[in-house]
């Protein structure tokens, strides 16, 4: 259904003012990044990798642990959102929501990354399954709160900006650590899970101190006294058009990042013969993924958001056909690929999360609803989803294809349709990313006119 917005007698741009959202303040609100950053890396490249090769934990079962377990976490998601939008306590909408979570995140966490040895199956299934329940508290709720710390549209791209780059610094240190254990202790599986882990369970209870303390909530909107039932505001937002553009775009990055994520130790292992680049390679990667974010922010307040998110697609498309040349044994182009993955790590995830909150903008205007947690969850599920679909098909279908990460040597065909998954099945995804936010008609103007009447409805709060 097209949407008509008020006429306004000026088109000039919203207040860039950042009052509220000072650089010590935001970087301060931006640390619970570092444990949810820390802990998406090693579950989706080493942790398979790890059971599989040191738990003895065959491929196919532990793609359907990650696949139930994900998808289960994905179905949370929404009904987290929508709960958090509801809650009304003198913390607030978004706190106690993520205070519970950190617990559970980092209890689960610490059964995930120091198991014993043997671990049964479901001992792995029943911590993914707190992980995932403790994630989606911690982080959707977050990312709500997020989202309302400014009503501007670059500004909003500029809170995302700091969370991102914060993110792959915790990356980038969780990254350092296996690297390390490989060149000294390459055979020990335990210390690199539990180095990894510790990353991410030290850093838990400080960061969720300096975020909570970063700012106070705002008040929660004015909404209609009867408002509809759970089952039928899912329905309402699956229904907007614009949301299930951002939704399956982010479906489409997330599911290329984590195919290519998924099978990254094993390509540099076994298709390369460079075991002891794994680790390197990635932090070589993410280190540059640090500077990356202030570099597409400043592209996007040119280009507008959805537009750089289709430039960042189509140079991660290009970056991963170039992968289809690189020649095992041999660095150089590898390197000058990682170095440009690097550069482009993130671009269409930064710019379409800050994308969900103008979106949700909108809605209100429409609905007189506000569903900025709810929306943020829905966003969320197109991350987890995306996560199980790669780890659900890409190690089985390896698999299935002849690679056996645990043989000494795999044939020609083996480690060529190996090659073929990792390059082609992420080259495919980023194109449909790009394509689904193609033209994306909610651009700054637009969303201007939509704060505008927002604030004429009701005073915009002051942090």
């Amino acid at each position: 259904m097209a949407t008509t917005f008020p006429a306004f007698a000026s088109p000039a741009r919203p207040s860039a003012a950042r009052a509220g959202t000072g650089a010590a303040r935001l970087a301060a609100f931006s640390t619970l990044m570092i444990p949810i950053y820390a802990a998406q890396m090693p579950i989706g490249v080493y942790l398979p990798a790890i059971y599989a090769q040191h738990y003895g934990i065959s491929l196919a079962l532990l793609g359907t642990i990650f696949l139930i377990a994900k998808t289960w976490g994905a179905f949370a998601d929404p009904l987290i959102g929508a709960l958090s939008d509801r809650t009304r306590s003198r913390f607030g909408r978004r706190k106690p929501w993520i205070v519970a979570g950190a617990a559970i995140f980092g209890l689960s966490g610490v059964a995930l990354f120091f198991p014993p040895n043997p671990v049964p199956p479901i001992e792995v299934g029943l911590a993914l399954f707190g992980f995932y329940l403790g994630w989606s508290m911690l982080w959707i709720p977050y990312l709500a709160w997020a989202g309302e710390l400014s009503a501007d549209y670059h500004e909003r791209t500029r809170v995302a900006t700091y969370q991102n780059v914060i993110g792959a610094a915790s990356l980038l240190l969780v990254l350092l650590l296996p690297t390390i254990v490989d060149q000294l202790r390459p055979s020990d599986a335990t210390l690199k899970l539990g180095a990894m882990g510790g990353v991410i369970l030290l850093s838990l209870v400080p960061s969720l101190l300096l975020t909570l303390g970063a700012y106070d909530e705002p008040a929660a909107p004015r909404t209609p006294a009867r408002r509809p039932a759970l089952l039928a505001a899912f329905g309402i937002v699956l229904r907007d058009g614009l949301l299930m553009r951002v939704l399956l775009s982010d479906f489409a990055v997330t599911l290329g990042q984590n195919i290519r994520g998924t099978l990254f130790v094993f390509f540099v292992s076994s298709y390369m013969g460079l075991p002891r680049w794994a680790s390197g390679l990635f932090l070589f990667q993410f280190a540059f993924g640090i500077v990356a974010g202030p570099i597409w922010m400043r592209i996007a307040q040119r280009l507008g958001k959805h537009r750089t998110a289709v430039l960042g697609e189509l140079l991660q498309v290009a970056i991963n056909l170039g992968l289809l040349l690189v020649v095992p044994g041999r660095l150089p182009l590898l390197l000058a690929l990682t170095f440009a993955q690097g550069l482009a790590q993130g671009s269409g995830n930064l710019m379409l999360r800050a994308m969900v909150a103008d979106v949700a903008d909108r809605h209100r205007l429409e609905s007189g609803q506000d569903r900025t947690a709810l929306f943020f969850s829905v966003f969320s599920i197109s991350m987890k989803a995306a996560m199980a679909v790669a780890v659900g098909i890409a190690l089985p279908l390896v698999a299935w294809l002849g690679f056996d990460p645990a043989a000494a040597h795999n044939s020609p065909p083996a480690l060529r349709a190996l090659l073929l998954v990792f390059t082609l099945g992420p080259a495919l995804a980023h194109l449909v990313s790009a394509a689904l936010v193609a033209g994306f008609p909610l651009d700054e103007a637009t969303h201007a006119d939509i704060r505008r009447a927002l604030d004429a409805e009701a005073p915009a709060t002051r942090f």
